[in-house]
């Protein structure tokens, strides 16, 4: 397997050599039609899924994208469609794929992260245990 060298900068936007490589999934995700208005930029709308996936959580997070990034209405309703038709997945699968060939890829040891949060309102309220025999004692 290859070695890494060294930290990799962190994805905010998508270059010309990664955007070359999932453009053919995204395209086909839905065809243009000739009528209506013209479809956002779909690379600029990755942009903004990329922005909002690596952000840290806030209260309104499709609402808090930079200005200098898509409409944050647009930018939500492609990602909805996106992951309800698997292009994400797809996406994933191609670049999951392409870093293999590289050798970027372990497979004997692979982990999840999961973000764990505070339970609004205190979580779940419990009803005390009811008792089934009579008290001794």
């Amino acid at each position: 397997m290859a070695k890494r060298q060294g930290r990799m900068p962190t994805i905010w936007n998508v270059d010309d050599e990664l955007w070359k490589l999932i453009k053919p999934i995204i395209e086909t995700d839905m065809p243009r039609k000739w009528t209506g208005r013209p479809p956002a930029d779909r690379r600029q709308v990755l942009n903004c899924i990329i922005h909002r996936m690596r952000s840290p959580p806030r209260a309104d997070q499709w609402n808090q994208l930079p200005k200098e990034l898509d409409s944050d209405r647009t930018a939500h309703r492609y990602f909805q469609r996106w992951v309800r038709n698997g292009v994400l997945l797809k996406v994933w699968r191609k670049l999951t794929r392409a870093c293999d060939e590289l050798g970027g890829v372990d497979w004997r040891w692979q982990s999840a992260d999961a973000a764990m949060g505070k339970a609004r309102f205190g979580g779940i309220k419990w009803a005390r245990t009811q008792r089934i025999e009579a008290k001794t004692g």
